[in-house]
Parts: C-alpha cells; sequence; structure tokens
C-alpha cells in the first residue's frame, strides 16, 4: 500500500517557504505593467480591456538610437488593432530601456508581418536580447507566420532583473540584405517566482535537470487548459498570462473526453501553493480518457508540440481531480510518459494533493538532443493497470511548457515546421489560429467559409492529383513492391511481394535525427551478439537475419535484426521503421530501443520477444498449441495495436502488412504488432484514401486496395480478417499445394462460411474446446473483415469489440478447455494440407 503523505509534505513545506518569499513579489506585479503599443500615437486599448501606453517620445529609448514608426499598409481582419497595426522599424541595433523592480518579470513581444514604410515584411529579419540573454536569432516573422499559417506572433518570455534595468535590444540580421528589425507591442509584468524549482526537479530520461534559479531565462512555448475553453490574459489570474484549449495539439482522433466541475464545486488550493500559480478554470475543466476501461487500456491519451531541440525543457502539468466518485487513493491512477520516457508510473492526483477538488502540479524536465533542427515533444497518459485501480482512466487539467536557456543564455531557435499545404476540415470543431502561446484565437465555422473552403479544396485536389501522377511517372510499374523492398517477419521468413532492385545505403547514420532512438555502435551490436554468434539465431528474413542479443551489461534481452547489405530491402523502409516507432508507444507495439547505421551495415535493436511469432504457435511447428482464450487474447492485443494506429495517432498510420509473423508475443504471451517498414500515413481528415503504389505479403492484401491502388485503414482490416481465419483454422493464409480453390485461406473461408461448412475446417485441437457462440462471433467478424469493398469492412474499433465480446462468450463457458480429455497428440496438427482432415465442431 503507497503512503500517500510521502508525495506531498515535503512539497508543502518547501511551497510554505516559497509563499513567504512571494509576498513582496506579488506587490511587484502592480509596480511593473508596462504595455508599450510601439509607433502609436497616444494611449489606446485593447480587446481585451487593457490599456497601452505610445513608445513616441517616451522614456523607454535610449538617447541617440535611430529608428521610424509607420503603420501597417494591410490589415487583416483577423488581426487585433492594438498592438499590431502600428511598428517601430530599426535599420541599426536598437535598445529600450525599461527602469523596473527587481525580480521576475514576463517580457512578450508582438509581431504583425506586413508592409511598413515601403520595409516589405520578408526583409524582417533580427535578433532580440535581453540582458544577457539571447531570446530570438536570425528570427522572420513573415517566414514564422507563413510556416504556422499564422497572421500574428506573439512571444512571451522569464527572465529575473537583479539590477533594477532591463534592456531589450533590437538588432537587424547581419547576413540578410536589406534587413530590418521591428517590433509592434512590448508587454513587461512583474511575476512572482513560481516557475523556481521547489526542490531537485524530475529528469525524464537521460536529462539531466539543473535548478530553475534566478540566472535561468525561460520562453513559455505552450500553456494549455486542457480540456476547458480559451482564457484570456484579462481571465488569469492577474499575471495576463493568455491560456489556449488542447484541441489543435491531441494526438489523432483518440481525443478522449473533455470534463468540468459542477458549477456549485469550489476548488481549494492548498496551504502554500498560491492561487495564482493557475486561473480557477483551468482546474475545474479537465480532459480524461472515457468511460469504457476495455477502450482505455487500448490507447494513450496524447498530445504533441513542436519544438527546437537542443535544448531543455520544463513541463508543468497541471491536475485536480474534479470528478465526484473519486475521493480515494487508487481510485485513479495512471502513467506519464514525456517524450516516450516513463516520467510516472503510478500518478494518483488524490495522493498528490491528498484530497479531491485540490489543485496540484507536478513538474519535469525533459532535454531534446541536438538532431534534426525541429522534433515532436510528447505527454501521454495511460492507465496504470499494476495496482488495480477503480478506473482504468487518466486525466490532466493544464500544461505549460517552457524552453530553458543554454549555458550562454541562448533561447533563440529555428524556423518552425510549414504548415501542411492542404487545409484540414473537421466540422466538429472550432479551429484556432495563434503562435504556440498567443492571447489571440481567431475562431472559423465552417459553414460561415463554405465558398473559401471549397476554393482551397479544388486546389488541394489538383495539387494532389499532379502529386500523384508525378510519383506514376517515377514509378511506372504496377507490379507489387516496385521499392524492390521485401517485408519480413521481426524473427522469421514471409512470402510477401517484391521486385528486385538495387540496394542504396550511406556511410553514416546521418540521415536520421540522433533524437530517433538510441544510436548503437557496430561495436555495440558485435558484442551484444557475441560477434553475431549463429547459436544465437531467432530468424531469417528477406532483410536479414535475427539475433538474440544482451545490451546494458547482460540486464537487458534484445532482438537485433541485420540487414544483409545484398537484400532487396532498401534503406527508405529502414528509416520508416525507425521513425514510425520512436513516435509511438503502446502495450501492443513492439518497441524499438535503438539502431545502428555504419557504412553497409543497417541494423535494429527491438525488445525481445520471448515467445516469437503467432505463427509460430499455430502450425507446422512443434510448440505446444494454443488455446482458444489464448488465441483470442492475442486477436485482441494485435487489435488494439492496431486500433491504436488507426486513431490514436497524431494521423492515421496505417500498417501495410498485418499478417500473423508480424505479430509478436512476449514472455507474458502480450501480442505486439511488429515491421513498420512499409507503414504509411493515412489521409486527412477531407479525404478517403491515399493514392499509393500497392506493397503487402500476398494472401494477406487488399483485393481493393491492389486493384484500385488507393489504400484505407480497411486494408489493415482486410489483412486481420485473415489472420482471424489463421487462428481459427491453423493453415496459411496461402498454400499452392492445395486445390485451386482452397489456395487463398481468405477465400476457402469465405466459400465455406457461406456454404455453412466453415465449422469443418477449424483446427482439430479446438474441437469441443470453442464454445460454438464463440465461434460464431470470431467467424461472422472475420467474414466481414475480408468483404471485397473496404465500405463493407469494420473499422478496427468494431473488430476490436467483437473480439472483446466473443472472448466473454468463451469465457462463459466456463472450463470448457480444461474439461476436454481427448486432447490430440502434437504430430496430428493440421498445416493445411486438407480441409477435409478438419472434424465438425461438436
Amino acid at each position: 500500500m503507497r503512503d500517500p503523505n510521502r508525495f506531498h509534505l515535503l512539497e508543502y513545506f518547501s511551497c510554505f517557504l516559497l509563499f513567504g518569499s512571494v509576498i513582496h513579489l506579488v506587490s511587484a506585479t502592480e509596480t511593473d505593467k508596462i504595455l508599450l503599443n510601439c509607433g502609436a500615437n497616444g494611449e489606446t486599448s485593447d480587446y481585451d480591456g487593457r490599456n497601452w501606453t505610445s513608445d513616441v517620445g517616451s522614456e523607454y529609448a535610449l538617447a541617440g538610437e535611430v529608428s521610424i514608426v509607420s503603420d501597417a499598409a494591410t490589415q487583416k481582419p483577423s488581426v487585433p488593432i492594438v498592438p499590431y497595426m502600428t511598428a517601430r522599424i530599426f535599420r541599426s541595433e536598437f535598445t529600450y530601456s525599461f527602469p523596473v523592480a527587481s525580480g521576475r518579470k514576463f517580457v512578450r513581444l508582438y509581431f504583425y508581418p506586413a508592409t511598413y514604410a515601403n520595409h516589405v515584411a520578408s526583409n524582417g529579419v533580427f535578433s532580440v536580447n535581453v540582458g544577457p540573454y539571447t531570446l530570438l536569432k536570425n528570427f522572420s516573422v513573415a517566414e514564422t507566420a507563413i510556416n504556422l499559417n499564422f497572421d500574428f506572433i506573439s512571444k512571451e518570455y522569464s527572465v529575473n532583473v537583479e539590477f533594477g534595468t532591463l534592456n531589450v535590444t533590437f538588432t537587424p540580421a547581419p547576413g540578410t540584405p536589406n534587413s530590418y528589425a521591428f517590433v509592434n507591442g512590448i508587454e513587461i509584468v512583474s511575476h512572482p517566482d513560481i516557475y523556481a524549482s521547489k526542490g531537485p526537479p524530475v529528469s525524464v530520461g537521460t536529462s539531466t535537470a539543473s535548478s530553475i534559479d534566478n540566472f535561468t531565462a525561460l520562453e513559455n512555448v505552450y500553456r494549455l487548459n486542457v480540456g476547458g475553453q480559451i482564457i484570456s490574459p484579462s481571465g488569469d489570474t492577474g499575471l495576463f498570462r493568455p491560456w489556449e484549449g488542447d484541441t489543435a495539439y491531441i494526438y489523432g482522433s483518440a481525443v478522449g473526453v473533455p470534463v468540468a466541475a459542477d458549477p456549485n464545486i469550489k476548488v481549494n488550493f492548498p496551504s502554500g501553493m498560491p492561487d495564482y500559480v493557475a486561473p480557477v478554470d483551468v482546474y475545474t475543466t479537465a480532459r480524461a480518457m472515457g468511460p469504457t476501461p476495455q477502450v482505455n487500456l487500448g490507447y494513450n491519451l496524447s498530445w504533441y508540440f513542436d519544438v527546437d531541440t537542443g535544448f531543455s525543457y520544463l513541463i508543468r502539468l497541471h491536475f485536480c481531480e474534479i470528478d465526484p466518485k473519486i475521493t480515494l487513493i487508487n481510485q485513479r491512477v495512471f502513467e506519464i510518459f514525456i517524450n516516450n520516457q516513463t516520467a510516472e508510473t503510478e500518478a494518483d492526483v488524490i495522493v498528490w494533493a491528498s484530497k479531491s477538488k485540490v489543485p496540484v502540479y507536478k513538474d519535469y524536465v525533459v532535454f531534446l538532443a541536438p538532431g534534426s533542427p525541429r522534433q515532436d515533444l510528447w505527454i501521454a497518459l495511460h492507465p496504470n493497470t499494476a495496482l488495480n485501480p477503480n478506473y482504468y482512466d487518466a486525466i490532466l487539467n493544464g500544461v505549460e511548457i517552457f524552453k530553458i536557456n543554454t549555458t550562454d543564455g541562448n533561447l533563440a531557435g529555428s524556423l518552425p515546421i510549414p504548415a501542411p499545404k492542404q487545409p484540414i476540415i473537421d466540422p466538429s470543431r472550432v479551429l484556432s489560429h495563434s503562435s504556440s502561446k498567443s492571447n489571440s484565437k481567431q475562431w472559423i465555422i465552417g459553414g460561415g467559409i463554405g465558398g473559401g473552403i471549397a476554393a482551397i479544396l479544388l486546389v488541394g485536389l489538383f495539387v494532389c492529383f499532379r502529386s500523384c501522377k508525378g510519383k506514376r511517372r517515377t514509378n511506372p510499374s504496377s507490379s507489387i513492391g516496385p521499392s524492390g523492398w521485401l517485408p519480413i517477419s521481426l524473427y522469421g521468413n514471409s512470402r510477401s511481394t517484391t521486385t528486385t532492385t538495387t540496394n542504396t545505403m550511406g556511410s553514416n547514420a546521418s540521415f536520421l535525427p540522433s533524437n530517433l532512438g538510441r544510436h548503437f555502435s557496430f561495436a555495440e551490436i558485435m558484442a551484444a551478439t557475441n560477434n553475431f554468434d549463429e547459436t544465437r539465431l531467432l530468424g531469417v528474413g528477406g532483410f536479414g537475419k535475427v539475433y538474440k542479443g544482451e545490451i546494458d551489461g547482460g540486464v537487458t534481452k534484445v532482438a537485433i535484426k541485420r540487414g544483409n547489405p545484398l537484400s532487396n530491402q532498401g534503406l527508405n523502409e529502414f528509416q520508416t521503421e525507425i521513425k514510425m516507432l520512436s513516435k509511438l508507444r503502446h502495450r501492443h507495439l513492439v518497441s524499438l530501443i535503438g539502431y545502428c547505421k555504419e557504412n553497409t551495415e543497417m541494423i535494429l535493436v527491438y525488445d525481445y520477444m520471448a515467445h516469437g511469432t503467432l505463427r509460430e504457435h499455430l502450425y507446422d511447428t512443434q510448440n505446444q498449441p494454443l488455446t482458444c482464450k489464448q488465441r483470442l487474447e492475442i486477436c485482441i492485443g494485435a487489435a488494439r495495436g492496431l486500433h491504436y494506429l488507426h486513431t490514436g495517432a497524431k494521423h492515421t498510420i496505417i500498417h501495410r502488412d498485418v499478417k500473423t509473423t508480424n505479430i509478436l508475443l512476449d514472455e507474458k504471451w502480450v501480442a505486439k504488432v511488429s515491421d513498420f517498414g512499409l507503414s504509411k500515413t493515412g489521409p486527412a481528415v477531407d479525404h478517403t484514401h491515399v493514392s499509393t503504389v500497392v506493397k503487402g505479403s500476398f494472401g494477406y492484401l487488399d483485393p481493393e486496395y491492389f486493384r484500385r491502388q488507393q489504400l484505407t485503414d480497411k486494408s489493415d482490416v482486410y489483412s486481420f480478417g485473415v489472420v482471424l481465419f489463421e487462428i481459427l483454422c491453423a493453415r496459411p493464409a496461402l498454400n499452392p499445394t492445395l486445390a485451386k480453390e482452397q489456395v487463398s485461406l481468405a477465400e476457402w473461408a469465405q466459400h465455406c462460411h457461406t456454404k455453412g461448412i466453415l465449422d469443418q475446417i477449424i483446427d482439430p485441437y479446438l474441437k469441443g474446446k470453442i464454445s460454438p457462440e464463440c465461434f460464431k462471433k470470431v467467424a461472422e467478424t472475420a467474414v466481414k473483415c475480408v468483404a471485397d469493398q473496404g465500405i463493407e469492412r469494420p473499422s478496427m474499433g468494431d473488430v476490436l469489440w467483437n473480439l472483446e465480446f466473443a472472448l466473454q462468450l468463451q469465457e462463459s463457458c466456463g472450463d470448457m478447455e480444461e474439461r476436454i480429455s481427448d486432447e490430440m497428440p502434437l504430430n496430428s496438427r493440421s498445416n493445411g494440407s486438407s480441409p477435409s482432415s478438419f472434424s465438425h465442431i461438436s
């Protein structure tokens, strides 16, 4: 039993000490509240009712500094007048000097990319420094706005001032012809030191967390009211922080459910926690996973955030247990993952806060290693099953993410990744346009701009059409797998479609960002496999050989897949496998530990799966037959993994090579989907399919996808239907030795189902052990999965539900399997040579 006191007593004591030092700083908030509308005439008010003063003739500009003021040449309808319609422009270094009280300050900068006094927006490239800190370097407002698809940009920083003067310096980029710097608005607001470390910060993964102290500068890159509405600056706790909603950052379509406290419920801040840490509205709304435990166990509630690499990030998660049913510890316990690393295994808000309706926050620090300039930072929640809580659920109320300055005082990063060219339209949501911490949102309702959307769609379809035509010219062959890739199981052989091409490999690992998993040296791989000792061989496939290995001093067992330099597998699929699995974390997906890329070597390192592939336990094997319950649980696990790919990811992911050799079993017989080298991101919300050259494995290949070269998630459903028939019939998907009508398991099983004799071709081992109701449900599900047209097939979520129901039907029959005494010897199990050898179910 966990002791709840050990989690929060020390924190309360630390907060109490902190509170005493904060009282003075709160008074400073009233002293230092500067809102400067640059280039404006006189005092103005913004949409939030706050008053801005002009910098024209102000005391803040240092004597001798040269600049001009100008109105924006144009105004987009979405852009507020204050402070964005006027600007101060600098052709040389310019410094604002603000006399302020000592202590922490929010510095907020506002930019609108437009033409000012014949200065074109694209030349507005500059740097910004505050004291010893570089906030922006070679920053292009115009390019940033284009890439983010925002109309205006705001930036927020927290810096400590020791000597009573805060200098903000703008410098045009010397490397950009005709460059200039500009700013539309500057806001300086004192704030209590609420982000300072109360103790050693919790480090996530391999991060080494340093304390947040007076020498630390922070950039707020995201601030979300999770599950709730936007909170404007005036709705904050006097610190004028804008809070966004979280819907734009949720990973995939598994969005959980937003929840809100009863309006009559009062949130009680604990002793030692100031009530200005976050607004009450943050703690009275949240996002949970949903009311169905079976569904919750099958996915992670995830958010993703585009950030710079090469920096550490302070991640503050806000919690408040507002569900009236949850008042005790161990009722709702969950795991927290940050950037695919475990941050908490037993997150229990009641333990942290001591009781319900009491806010609490937890701070974590994670380092994103340099590699590609930017990557996604992930936050994911999953129910804890080990403690057997009352509710298999998770909850989150708010998120704040801060970039921490480097040792040389740098906070400047790279340009954000461009926004998708084609619009993502979801009529059930309102889309927002703002910076990552903008204080404004532009709400766009689909019906109000129908004509504009229609025009955009036409352009998007034209671009897509031209793109597809270009791809067809590049790959004129319509044969399977024109890239020359032979899909294989992690541990063994497979029959896959292929054509032969030359494999091209680089000489080093520079083709991949260093943050995509652990990078092993070839020497480490040699040591792990005892120089690729053949006694450690687990399997051989088209990619090469798979060995059992040991890393970290023999503590961790792994599977090491070594590519054959002469194989037909390509570098693209090697990269796809790494990039896909580095961003996916799920109980029923195989975990990629890392990779090795040296010279001609392409090696992947996975978690070791003690029981190998599902196929190894179905036919042509001396392994003990799987019980009916085991088969169902394995299929349910695999279905959960595929359901997560289809609905729980940032974009739909289509596996494209679902088969029994790509379903692996760990030491506890937990099923994990593997081999993502053929995986492809699914269509945008406004598209029904992805046009792509056909790849996959014969016997499992969706016939509609083969005919039309239009890939959907229903292609995976078809392949999974074949898997269901394999576990029922214990024979290969293709068996060329049989009569023509029986070669394809999918076609033969459908024929037998239509004739009412499907029970005659099931695995003899299942005779008398599978209940008729369970068999009927699994068979019907498999038949629906392999329907000729994708529109007639169920979703993977429906498949999962049917299989869980089938398991309940089987379990309702009690120990049927144990009561059967006429189990067949292993050597009598069929290898699919003749369907007439199967017996009718009794």
